[in-house]
């Protein structure tokens, strides 16, 4: 039997949940995917798929942002990653010789063996 809030929520962008009018980071790397939000008088844990993804001590002053560095420091990398342009593989270049498409279906001589 659990005592407390508990509630299943997709994350947010923000990668924050709320209880009552705090809010607690939650590893960004969840952001979108349903996790399971618990507090009790001491604690709030945030889980995904059973695994610990969040765990801080209740804060009971109104209005508060509760950070943990270490999800802090995940969103900093996901957001450099994010903003970096992507590179393509060499020769990996869509455009095509339409004469190839025509040789293929035999409209013209020398068709592709």
């Amino acid at each position: 039997m659990h005592l407390g809030w508990r509630n299943r929520i997709r994350l947010g962008r923000d990668y924050y949940v709320r209880i009552d009018t705090n809010d607690y980071s939650v590893d960004p790397r969840a952001i979108g995917r349903i996790v399971d939000v618990t507090a009790d008088l001491e604690r709030v844990r945030v889980r995904l798929d059973g695994r610990l993804i969040a765990d801080h001590p209740r804060a009971w002053t109104r209005g508060m942002v509760v950070t943990d560095p270490e999800h802090r420091d995940a969103a900093a990398a996901l957001r450099r990653e994010f903003q970096q342009p992507r590179l393509t593989a060499v020769g990996d270049d869509l455009a095509r010789d339409l004469a190839d498409y025509d040789r293929a279906f035999g409209l013209v001589e020398g068709g592709i063996s």
